[in-house]
């Protein structure tokens, strides 16, 4: 039951180990002790996810006493499993971090342990709790320091620098600065700096998600979706390529770190695509780029998922549906680059299976696929009908038949050969794809569980964590017992086997928490400085002074700014700081410049190019990992890995211009059918030109064709808005017939003007996207959090709800609404598609002529 990690050399071992779990290997008491504490704190977590405080009435605690616990488990394990320096002792603890491990445990929980008397006297810190915040800010910057890295502490520093220094900055950046008392009550004494949202998520969702990938990892699920896409795709052009992406894809769901899925699955597959032909820094940059990606897949996102809810304010099941096609498209369009870069190589297959005719092929393929989908529905509505119709029943029901499926899917494990530990790279077997994927059906239960608690009964993400964490349990406890016992053979130990496995992953999940809890604690210092300071408005004046105005200049250097604050700093955290610091900025210059963004799009944005630094050289973790593999040189793997992102790169433009890729306003299936098949050969031919390859070399004219085509299909109303406007203006007193008249997801688009606290005359374009149908408009703006009051002929906004849709899009108290905007009846945009599809057509046939010319020569 080894992880794929622990298969790796002991030198790819200890780099992840540097990076995700601490790289000190004790032994004896200190190992056992390191254990126990990183077990407890895992117990801890799983407890204060679960439904049995409330239940039982014991160990109910609030958010800040959580989240207090949560930093001094994180702070303590920090100094005990992360060496000072890289000549630091391995073997043992140094008396010096037992020290800085108590102390830092200790000023982590001082937020709960003195939480009534700090409740008494609010902004009028003691001598005690200064002295305590001190060393708590010290500590929590060492932390970071060996278990984060450097860039993500030195950014700390300096932003706490800017909070001390702020009268003596250019006019740009200047404030009035901040005492040092106020400073440090603020960041560790409120809930404003270190104990902020960042932490507070980590400590109640993020935990558990990264527990069930531990978990998931240690049953064999992650050697599970490695041999299925090997299976699959292993035998076909480029497929160790091929494997690596989808793979890292499946890997990605669930992972939390780019370092450790470059490693469990490059072990196999870089030396594989090495001897397929693809080259070693190719190779690496595959596998790089695979990975990576893994953090912008849902349903976890690298636990951003979680972070988004709380920023953009919607529920978890939308930031899984608007995130779903972007992520699908970027993985589309890396596989069909490793096809093309097949072609062009001329590779052949790795592993040659028996050939079988190509219309035995689809058919096989279309009987998996609709199979699949049919058992899928019809789960869907069997257990929908038994929750609607047994009442108290229901859950012993739905309990029952989740029972009858694992039972079923570890009699077919059992039916198969056992699914082989690792892949030979020296001489790859091909396996046999519907084989591959019974041994190993019971794997997707758990998955299947989460997915089921999340989107169909929408619990919150912590708790369907739980009860999939705990469906994942109780398989690791039963599954080879009870596959041997299919099998009528009896093995000693397998019971304990399976014991061991989840304490171990118990454990793992631990491990792979304390950078993580560690770097959100310090994102909230830059987040308590940007409130502290008002940095966020000075940053949007800054972006734009830079950008003059120009929306795309404006764009392209926060695209730049959110790469540079990425490099180095792990998912979650990278993830708060661009939120924070970035996307408001985004959303007030996108407003001012009439440009009607969603939300969402506006973090999915900065997301997206914050996560880029995890391959962008010279600071790309999962690169040197990458190359550490292939024995490549890191920089020219990160350069060709940033190449190949290229088409991760223009996604985000893409869906700030047309939110449809988001699957905002796509109603219907028709339409939704429509925007995935036209984004989806937008994406490959984009592919295909970043390489200037689509069936043969391109020519000029077709590079041209193409790009004509990628634009058509990308963002078709470029081309309509030249023929017809998208809205006209209303009055504005007509805003609550407007509303009153959308559907239920539409979104009321307003010019709003007013005078900024600075006294700047501004206007700007904002939207609020409504609630359901059913209310009369001015209910329905409510809602949203928006009051406007008629003052005769003129409205104004009366209030604004704090935290609402309606604040977070922009709308200020105060201010005028000058008119509003209504959608026109102009054509659809989507008939640009056509021509799209045709000159796709064009160039496709264009080269097929030129290779039916090069075979007759």
């Amino acid at each position: 039951m080894a992880t794929d990690i622990e298969k790796a050399p002991k030198a790819l071992q200890q780099l992840v180990a540097e990076t995700d779990t601490g790289g000190r290997q004790p032994g004896g008491f200190t190992a056992r002790l390191i254990f126990g504490l990183a077990l407890v704190w895992a117990l801890f977590q799983y407890w204060y996810a679960s439904p049995l405080p409330f239940a039982l009435g014991f160990g109910v605690l609030n958010d800040t006493e959580a989240r207090a616990i949560h930093l001094a488990f994180a702070l303590a394990l920090a100094f005990l499993a992360y060496p000072a320096f890289s000549s630091s002792p391995r073997r043992h603890v140094p008396a010096l971090d037992w020290v800085l491990a108590a102390v830092g445990a200790f000023a982590g929980a001082y937020l709960m342990l003195f939480y009534r008397e700090l409740a008494q006297r609010p902004g009028q810190p003691s001598t005690q709790d200064i002295v305590v915040a001190v060393v708590g800010m010290l500590l929590l910057l060492e932390a970071t320091r060996r278990a984060v890295g450097w860039p993500m502490a030195a950014l700390a520093v300096l932003f706490i620098a800017y909070c001390m220094g702020g009268p003596w900055l250019p006019d740009v950046l200047a404030h009035k600065g901040a005492s040092l008392n106020r400073l440090l009550s603020h960041m560790w004494l409120t809930t404003e700096g270190v104990y902020g949202i960042a932490l507070g998520v980590s400590a109640s969702t993020i935990f558990v998600y990264v527990l069930f990938g531990a978990l998931l990892d240690r049953a064999g699920g992650g050697n599970y979706m490695m041999q299925v896409s090997f299976a699959a795709l292993g035998h076909m052009r480029g497929g160790p390529a091929k494997v690596a992406v989808v793979s890292s894809a499946l890997n990605g769901m669930i992972s939390g770190s780019s370092v450790s899925n470059v490693v469990s699955g490059g072990i196999f597959t870089i030396p594989l695509m090495k001897k397929a032909g693809y080259g070693g820094v190719k190779a690496g940059a595959i596998e790089t780029m695979s990975s990576v990606n893994g953090q912008i897949m849902p349903p976890v996102m690298g636990a951003a998922a979680f972070l988004m809810v709380e920023y953009v304010g919607i529920p978890y099941s939308d930031v899984v549906r608007h995130a779903f096609l972007p992520a699908s498209l970027s993985y589309i369009g890396l596989l069909y680059i490793v096809h093309l870069e097949a072609l062009k190589l001329d590779l052949q297959p790795a592993a040659v299976r028996v050939h079988r005719p190509w219309r035995d092929r689809v058919l096989r393929t279309l009987i998996g696929l609709s199979g699949s989908a049919v058992v899928v529905g019809v789960l869907y509505y069997l257990l929908s009908f038994l929750q609607a119709h047994l009442g108290a029943a229901a859950p012993w029901a739905v309990g029952g038949t989740v029972l009858a499926l694992y039972l079923y899917a570890l009699k077919q494990a059992a039916s198969c050969p056992d699914l082989p530990q690792d892949i030979d790279i020296h001489h790859p077997e091909p396996l046999e794809t519907w084989p591959t994927v019974r041994a190993g059906l019971h794997y997707l239960i758990p998955i299947g569980v989460l997915i089921w608690c999340l989107m169909v009964e929408e619990m919150s993400p912590a708790l369907a964590a739980f009860w999939a964490v705990t469906a994942l349990i109780a398989l690791m406890l039963t599954q080879y017992p009870l596959i041997h016992g299919w099998r009528g053979v009896r093995v000693p130990g397998a019971w304990a086997a399976g014991a061991r496995a989840v304490v171990l992953g118990f454990n793992d999940g631990a491990r792979n928490m304390i950078g993580i809890g560690v770097a959100t604690a310090t994102a909230g210092i830059i987040v308590g400085a940007i409130t502290l300071t008002g940095l966020g408005l000075r940053m949007t004046e800054f972006v734009e002074f830079v950008s003059q105005g120009n929306v795309m200049a404006m764009l392209l250097f926060i695209a730049f700014v959110c790469l540079v604050l990425g490099m180095g700093v792990p998912t979650t955290a990278n993830y708060v700081l661009v939120a924070t610091l970035m996307a408001p900025v985004v959303v007030e210059l996108g407003a001012q410049a009439g440009l009607v963004i969603p939300l969402v799009a506006v973090h999915l944005f900065v997301f997206y190019y914050g996560i880029m630094g995890d391959i962008t050289p010279p600071v790309g973790l999962a690169t040197f990992a990458a190359a550490a593999i292939s024995g490549e040189d890191a920089i020219a793997t990160g350069v060709q890995g940033a190449l190949y992102a290229l088409r991760t790169v223009i996604l985000p433009f893409i869906w700030i211009f047309n939110p449809q890729l988001l699957l905002i306003d796509v109603h219907g299936w028709a339409e939704l059918v429509l925007v995935v098949t036209a984004s989806t050969l937008a994406m490959l031919i984009f592919a295909a030109l970043t390489l200037g390859w689509l069936r043969v070399r391109m020519k000029w004219a077709e590079f041209l064709i193409l790009s004509v085509a990628v634009v058509m299909l990308f963002r078709p109303g470029f081309f309509m808005d030249m023929l017809a406007p998208e809205f006209k203006t209303e009055p504005a007193t007509q805003v609550f017939d407007v509303a009153q008249g959308m559907r239920g997801d539409g979104t009321v688009v307003m010019l709003i003007k007013g005078t900024t606290l600075e006294g700047e005359a501004v206007e700007k374009t904002v939207s609020v996207q409504l609630g359901d149908k059913g209310k009369d408009g001015r209910a329905r703006l409510s809602e949203a959090g928006l009051l406007l009051m008629p003052l005769g002929d003129d409205l104004q906004v009366g209030a604004v709800k704090f935290g609402s849709r309606a604040k977070k899009a922009g709308f200020e108290q105060g201010w005028d609404i000058s008119h509003v905007q209504v959608p026109t009846d102009r054509p659809s945009k989507y008939w640009f598609f056509l021509p799209g599809f045709l000159l796709a057509a064009l160039a496709w046939w264009m080269q097929g002529r030129r290779m039916g010319a090069h075979r007759s020569a």
